[in-house]
C-alpha cells in the first residue's frame, strides 16, 4: 500500500456532495485504513443518505471484513465507524482542535451540497466544494485565511455550445473570475484554486488560471494540486 501509514491518524471525514467524484473512495478509505491497522474511532460527515451508504458498504465488504477479523486480530470494523448526517447549516462538529461550520451551496442537480469550514487555534479555512457562486458560501468565509475554491475555466466548459453538457456545467460551476470575486467579497487572505473544469481535456496552464483569478481578486492565489501543503 502507498499510503500505508499515512491516515492511521484519520479522525474524521467530511463529504461535501454526493457526486462519485467526491465520495466514490468513501468506503474504501475506511476499509484501507482499517486494513492498515486502524484501531481507533473515525466519524464521518455528509449530506443524506450517508449513515446508508455506510451501512451497504459494510455489507458489501463482510466477506472480507469477517476474514480479517478472524485470521488477523483485527478489531470489527463497523463499531469504529460513526456516520453523520448534515441536513442544514450551521454547526457540525467540535472539539478541542477544530470547530467545523457548514453552509448549503448550490450544486443542480444535487438535493443538498455543503461547504464546509473549519476554524482552529492559528488559522481557518473553508472548501467550497461544487457550487455555483454562492451568497452562503461568502458569509462562511468572511475574514478566513484561506478559501480552497472549485473553478471553471469558461472558455474551455466541456460540451457543444447550446448543449445540455454545456448548460450544466456552467450552471453548477463558478468560473475563475467570479472565485476571485467571491474570495474578495468574503476578505479572505489566500484563494486555493481547485476542482478544476476542465481537468485536462483541453488543459489550462498555471499561468492561465492564475491570471483569470487576478482580474478580481488581489491577494495571493495558488492553483492547488494534490498533496501541496500550505
Amino acid at each position: 500500500m502507498v499510503l500505508a501509514g499515512v491516515f492511521r491518524s484519520l479522525r474524521h471525514v467530511f463529504i461535501t456532495h454526493h457526486h462519485s467524484d467526491h465520495n466514490a473512495d468513501y468506503g474504501t478509505l475506511l476499509l484501507l485504513e482499517w486494513g492498515d491497522r486502524l484501531t481507533t474511532r473515525i466519524d464521518t460527515w455528509g449530506p443524506p443518505p450517508l449513515a446508508a451508504m455506510t451501512k451497504e458498504f459494510l455489507k458489501m465488504s463482510a466477506p472480507d471484513i469477517g476474514v480479517r477479523t478472524r485470521d488477523e486480530g483485527r478489531p470489527p470494523l463497523a463499531p469504529l465507524i460513526h456516520p453523520h448526517e448534515v441536513t442544514h447549516a450551521g454547526l457540525v462538529m467540535k472539539d478541542d482542535l477544530v470547530t467545523v461550520t457548514c453552509a448549503a451551496v448550490e450544486h443542480p442537480l444535487v438535493p443538498l451540497a455543503l461547504a464546509y469550514r473549519f476554524d482552529c487555534a492559528d488559522r481557518s479555512i473553508v472548501i467550497s466544494g461544487d457550487t455555483r457562486p454562492s451568497d452562503a458560501l461568502v458569509a462562511l468565509a468572511k475574514g478566513a485565511d484561506v478559501l480552497v475554491h472549485e473553478v471553471l475555466y469558461a472558455p474551455f466548459a466541456p460540451g457543444e455550445p447550446g448543449s445540455a453538457l454545456r448548460a450544466h456545467i456552467m450552471n453548477s460551476h463558478t468560473a475563475v473570475e467570479d472565485a476571485g470575486r467571491i474570495a474578495t467579497r468574503a476578505g479572505v487572505g489566500t484563494l486555493v484554486l481547485s476542482h478544476f473544469v476542465p481537468a485536462e481535456t483541453p488543459p489550462v496552464s498555471d499561468d492561465q488560471w492564475l491570471s483569470a483569478a487576478r482580474t478580481t481578486f488581489s491577494g495571493r492565489i495558488v492553483v492547488g494540486r494534490d498533496l501541496m501543503e500550505l
